[in-house]
C-alpha cells in the first residue's frame, strides 16, 4: 500500500511542557493505523496539527510525497484530512446540509447560493455511506452525537478525503451506533481511504486495525502490525507497567445505612428505586444507555428532584430539592458530563478545586482568599499526581485523565460522606483508570459510601461489593460482588425483571 501521509520529525511546546518530541508518523493509503498511548501522552496535540487546529514548532508533513501547511482546519480539509471528534464540533442552530457547505456554498450560474443542489449532494455522500439520505435537511443540533459523526465524515467525504481521524469517536456511543461506525470505517478502508483511529478500548482497536503506534510522555514508543502485539504488551508500552493491578476492597458487614432510598421515582425517567448504601461500601449501578442510572444520581443530588419516594441520610427522611442542599448533607456528586457539568474549561486549576467550598475559603464567605485556595489545589496535585504545570494551568490545557482528577479533587475537597461517582472513568487511559480504581477504593476505606455508576461492566464487577442493575428507569437485577458476568449482562438487556435479592 502505499504511503498517503507522513509526519516527520514534529516538535510542539506549550509554556515549559514539551508535547511532542521528534515524532514521526506514518499513514498507508487503505489501512487503519491506530494510535495509542495514555492521555497526556500527547495524542491530541498530534491530531490536532494534523487537523491544522496546531502548528507544529519544528517538523515536516508531506501527503502523497508532497510537502504540505497545515495552517488552518480549513486548510487540512481542502487537502482531504477530514477529523471526527467524540464530542463533534458542529453549528447546532444549521442543517446538516448547512454544516457541510458553509464558507463553500453551491452557486447556480447567476452567483445565487443553489440550495437544491446542495441537498442532493449531501443526500448521494449520506447514501454511499448507506445512511438515511433525509438526515440532509435535519438541523444539526437535533441528531445523536452518533450521527452528528456521520454528518462529519459525509462533509470530509465531500472534500475527497484521502485520510480520516477519528478521536475516541466510540466514547459516548450505544454499541449498535459504535458497530455502525465500524462497519462505515471498513468501508472507507477498502476504499484506499487511510484512516488514524485514536481509542482507550483495546478491543476495537484489535478488531479494526492493520498497524498500531504507541506514544508515551510526547515519544514514539514504536509502530508494530497489531498481529505483532498483545494487548498486555500495548499497556505496558502505554504505561510502562503492567495493569490491572488488583484493588483489595471489602466493604464493613452490618452498620445503620448511610444512604436509604425507598421507591423512588420521577415521571418518564425512573420509578420504584429502592436500595440501602453503609459506610465504607461501594455499590455499583450497571445498565444500557437510557437505562435511568444518570437521572436516579442528580435526583439523590437535587438537580433533577424526585416526584415520589423517600431519601434517607444517616436516618433522617430528607427531601433533595438543590445542589446546596445536597453538599450540606456529605452528598458529593461527580457527573457523567465533566467537561459540561464538571469543569470551568476555560478557568484555572486553583478555582476549580475550590469552587464547591469556595465560601469555607472566604473571608466571613464574602473575601476570597487566594492563598487557600492555592494550598488546596496543591494538596490535590499531589495527592492525585495531577499532570499540570502549576495551579494556574488553564483546565482546559489538561488531557481528559486529569481533567477528571481536577473534578474529583473539587469534590473530595468538600469532604463528601456519600460521593455518586458516574462513569468516573470514561473516556481515560488504563493507567489513570488504575489510579481512579484505587482512588475509590481508598475513599471506601475510609468510611465513604459510593454509588459506582458504569457501563463497563468488569470495571462495576471488579469494584463494587453489591451491583443494582437498571433498565428503562426500573432496577431489573440485584447482584453480589462474585456474579457471573452474563447474569449481570442479561438483566441489563432485557427479559423479564430479576428476582431480588439481599
Amino acid at each position: 500500500m502505499a504511503t498517503v501521509l507522513e509526519m516527520q520529525g514534529i516538535d510542539k511546546s506549550f509554556g515549559g511542557v514539551h508535547a511532542l518530541a521528534d515524532v514521526s508518523f506514518d499513514l498507508r493509503a487503505g489501512e487503519v493505523h491506530a494510535l495509542c498511548g495514555q492521555n497526556g501522552a500527547g495524542k491530541s496535540t498530534l491530531i490536532k496539527i494534523l487537523a491544522g487546529a496546531l502548528q507544529p514548532d519544528a517538523g515536516a508533513i508531506r501527503i502523497d510525497g508532497r510537502p504540505v501547511s497545515l495552517t488552518s482546519p480549513a486548510a487540512a480539509l481542502q487537502l482531504g484530512i477530514g477529523t471526527v471528534y467524540q464530542d463533534p464540533l458542529v453549528y447546532p442552530e444549521l442543517s446538516v446540509t448547512e454544516n457541510i457547505f458553509t464558507g463553500r456554498e453551491l452557486r447556480d450560474r447567476l452567483g445565487n447560493i443553489d440550495k437544491r443542489a446542495q441537498v442532493r449532494r449531501v443526500q448521494d455522500l449520506l447514501r454511499d455511506l448507506d445512511v438515511d439520505p433525509r438526515l440532509a435537511q435535519r438541523q444539526m443540533g437535533s441528531l445523536s452525537v452518533a450521527l452528528q459523526q456521520l454528518a462529519l465524515i459525509a462533509k470530509a467525504l465531500s472534500w475527497d478525503a484521502r485520510v480520516m481521524v477519528f478521536d475516541e469517536p466510540t466514547a459516548i456511543l450505544t454499541a449498535r451506533e459504535a458497530e455502525n461506525l465500524f462497519t462505515i470505517i471498513r468501508k472507507l478502508r477498502d476504499r484506499g481511504v487511510g484512516i488514524i483511529y485514536i481509542s482507550h478500548r483495546l478491543e476495537e482497536i484489535y478488531s479494526l486495525a492493520n498497524r498500531v503506534t504507541v506514544l508515551k510522555d510526547g515519544e514514539i514508543k514504536g509502530t508494530w502490525p497489531l498481529d505483532a502485539v498483545s494487548s498486555a504488551q500495548l499497556i505496558e508500552l502505554m504505561a510502562g507497567h503492567a495493569l490491572f493491578e488488583s484493588v483489595a476492597h471489602q466493604a464493613p458487614a452490618g452498620g445503620q445505612p448511610a444512604l436509604s432510598v425507598r421507591e423512588l421515582s420521577r415521571r418518564g425517567a425512573f420509578q420504584g428505586v429502592d436500595f440501602d448504601l453503609r459506610s465504607g461500601e461501594i455499590l455499583g449501578f450497571f445498565g444500557l444507555v437510557g437505562a435511568g442510572r444518570t437521572e436516579v444520581a442528580q435526583a439523590l443530588f437535587g438537580i433533577e428532584p424526585a416526584d415520589a419516594g423517600e431519601v434517607r441520610v444517616n436516618n433522617r427522611s430528607v427531601r433533595m430539592r438543590s445542589p446546596s442542599q445536597a453538599l450540606r448533607l456529605g452528598i458529593a456528586y461527580l457527573p457523567e458530563d465533566r467537561k459540561g457539568q464538571g469543569l470551568f474549561g476555560s478557568l484555572t486549576l486553583r478555582y476549580n478545586t475550590a469552587i464547591a467550598i469556595i465560601r469555607r475559603l472566604s473571608l466571613r464567605g464574602a473575601v476570597v482568599r487566594p492563598r487557600r485556595e492555592d494550598d488546596l489545589a496543591r494538596r490535590y496535585l499531589h495527592e492525585l499526581s495531577i499532570k499540570a504545570p502549576d495551579t494556574t494551568t488553564k483546565v482546559s490545557n489538561l488531557s481528559g485523565g486529569n481533567q477528571q482528577k481536577v473534578v474529583l479533587a473539587k469534590w473530595l475537597a468538600s469532604e463528601p460522606r456519600i460521593f455518586i461517582l458516574d462513569e468516573p472513568t470514561r473516556g481515560i487511559d488504563v493507567s489513570a483508570k488504575q489510579e481512579i480504581h484505587n482512588l475509590i477504593v481508598n475513599l471506601a476505606g475510609k468510611g465513604v459510601a459510593i454509588v459506582l455508576i458504569s457501563s463497563e461492566l468488569p470495571e462495576v464487577l471488579r469494584l463494587s461489593d453489591r451491583i443494582i442493575v437498571m433498565r428503562e428507569g426500573q432496577i431489573t437485577g440485584r447482584f453480589s460482588r462474585d456474579a457471573a458476568a452474563g447474569a449481570v449482562l442479561a438483566a441489563a438487556m432485557g427479559g423479564r425483571a430479576l428476582q431480588k435479592t439481599p
